[in-house]
This record gives C-alpha cells, sequence and structure tokens, in this order.
C-alpha cells in the first residue's frame, strides 16, 4: 500500500513516520526544493516539490501508483491546487482512500456553544471559507469516482517542538484572557491514530471533528505548562490591549466546545491525549527521556 501526501507538514509527517510500517512507499511534497532535500534525508521518504511556483514531473507518476492519498496542504488563492491541477489523474488512479485536513475554523463563532458534525458550518474568516469549499470540491470528488473521501476537522493541533512548554522556555507566549473564550486541541499523535483508523474503516463523503475532550480557556493551557515545567508564568494580559496580529487576533473572535463522539462511535479511537493535561505531561515526559 502506497501513500502520497499533498503537503507534508506538520501532522502529515508525524502520520507518515507514526504508521510507517503499513505502507510500502510514502511519497509526498513540499514547497521549496531544500525542504525536500532536508525531509528526504531525515525520514528516508520521497519528498517532491509542489507548489505555485514549481510542479514536479514525477508527482503524476506518484499519484498513478497511489493507494492512500492525504491532502494536507492548506488551499491557494484559487482553491485547492492539488485538485485543480491533478483532479483528472486522482479520478484515473487507484486510489482508494483520501483524506483532507481541514479545520474546525469552517463552523465560525458559536458563541462557546457545544457543536457536532451535525453543526450548520458558518465559517466566519476569508481563511475558513476557502477551506469549506474546498471540503465541498474534495466530496464531490469523491460522489463522482466513487473513491472513499473523507474530511477531518482538526482543532488547535500541539506536539512535540509546537507547544505552550516550547513557547514559554523561548518566552514568545502571552497570557492573553478573555473572559468566556475556550479552544479545543488536538494532540499530533491522536490525528495520526484517528487517520489509520479511518484507512481501516473508510466511508466514503465521511465528515470527523478531530479533536479532545476538554475545550478550555487558553489562559489555563499556559498555567498548566508553566506549573509542570517550573517555567516563569507571564503576566495576565487582557485581550482588549493584547499585542496580536489581525490573524491571531481573529481565532479569539471563534467561540465553541467542540464534540468528538463519532471518532470515537464509529472510528473506535481512543484518544491517547483526551485533555490538554495528558498533552503536556507526555510532552514533560518525552523531554525528560530526550525524545
Amino acid at each position: 500500500m502506497n501513500l502520497f501526501v499533498f503537503g507534508f507538514g506538520f501532522s502529515a509527517r508525524h502520520f507518515a513516520e507514526s504508521e510507517r510500517s503499513r505502507f510500502t512507499t510514502v511519497r509526498g511534497t513540499v514547497t521549496e526544493a531544500d525542504r525536500a532535500r532536508k525531509l528526504a534525508a531525515e525520514t528516508g521518504f520521497t519528498l517532491r516539490t509542489f507548489g505555485p511556483e514549481t510542479d514536479d514531473p514525477g508527482i503524476a507518476d506518484d499519484l498513478a501508483d497511489t493507494d492512500i492519498l492525504l491532502v494536507s496542504a492548506p488551499p491557494g488563492p484559487h482553491g485547492d491546487t492539488a485538485l485543480s491541477r491533478y483532479r483528472a489523474a486522482i479520478a484515473a488512479s487507484r486510489i482508494r482512500w483520501i483524506g483532507y485536513l481541514s479545520t474546525i475554523g469552517v463552523y465560525g463563532d458559536q458563541g462557546g456553544a457545544w457543536i457536532d458534525e451535525s453543526t450548520i458550518a458558518t465559517p466566519k474568516s476569508a481563511r475558513s471559507r476557502e477551506r469549506l469549499a474546498v471540503e465541498e470540491a474534495w466530496l464531490a470528488l469523491g460522489a463522482e469516482t466513487g473513491k472513499a473521501v473523507q474530511v477531518f476537522r482538526l482543532s488547535g493541533i500541539y506536539g512535540p517542538g509546537r507547544n505552550p512548554i516550547v513557547k514559554l522556555r523561548e518566552g514568545r507566549t502571552q497570557r492573553i484572557v478573555k473572559p468566556g473564550q475556550v479552544f479545543n486541541r488536538i494532540h499530533v499523535a491522536d490525528i495520526a491514530t484517528t487517520l489509520a483508523a479511518s484507512i481501516d474503516r473508510p466511508r466514503g463523503s465521511a465528515i470527523y471533528n478531530v479533536t479532545d475532550d476538554e475545550p478550555a480557556p487558553p489562559q489555563t493551557v499556559i498555567e498548566h505548562a508553566a506549573a509542570l515545567t517550573g517555567l516563569p508564568l507571564p503576566p495576565a494580559v487582557d485581550f482588549e490591549t493584547a499585542d496580536l496580529s489581525p490573524m491571531a487576533r481573529s481565532f479569539y473572535g471563534e467561540n465553541k466546545r467542540v464534540r468528538n463522539g463519532l471518532i470515537r462511535g464509529e472510528l473506535g479511537v481512543t484518544l491517547a491525549y483526551p485533555t490538554y493535561r495528558e498533552g503536556l505531561a507526555g510532552l514533560v515526559s518525552d523531554a525528560e527521556r530526550g525524545r
């Protein structure tokens, strides 16, 4: 069974490496040639360049020899670049499972209410509207070709090297307080587990929320990370006066609590890190073991 990944980033790499034994070959794309060479040396996988200005000619042959396709690249200015360039090749291929990594941002602001996959997507930001349009385009391809296309709506991703502990250690985090604000999160290992479970139980047109059990205020997570590590706790900063980029500020404009019952009930997923507490504790333990 061969895997191809459009957008070999943080989540896709963790999935490919953790599930290495199930694949005969792993191939993927990044946007820069230097990055492709570096990742190929680190992982042993085949990495090709693909982006607005680049298109490795080997991609078409790779797709013809692919069984499992994971799409992790963000939309381009005119939709999904992979789908626009390779739709016909994908439709004609032997690919049997397609996973598109999206975001819970497509639900927009829900006023802090609990939601699940039955909740109508009402994206607020332009980037979330683009994501929803791409979701629909991939699902349409599945409906037309009979290939099992699944959409995975991810909450805030964290894991080794990308988490509040790293930000505290590097002094680049703020403890921002906005009353009533909560976010869901998901450990990258639990994303990999969910994708593997879906490959074993494909369902065309499925949409899954991939998220933890406990939405929590962002400052609470930072406080817990500081308590676990003994690192200095940044002072509390009121959201209204916080120094945030427009994109970062926009995240605080959406407030929701996301349920994950479908991945548990349908796919049989048991989260290794059901809340930020287990996730942060695991990261501290891994760091102490030098992992």
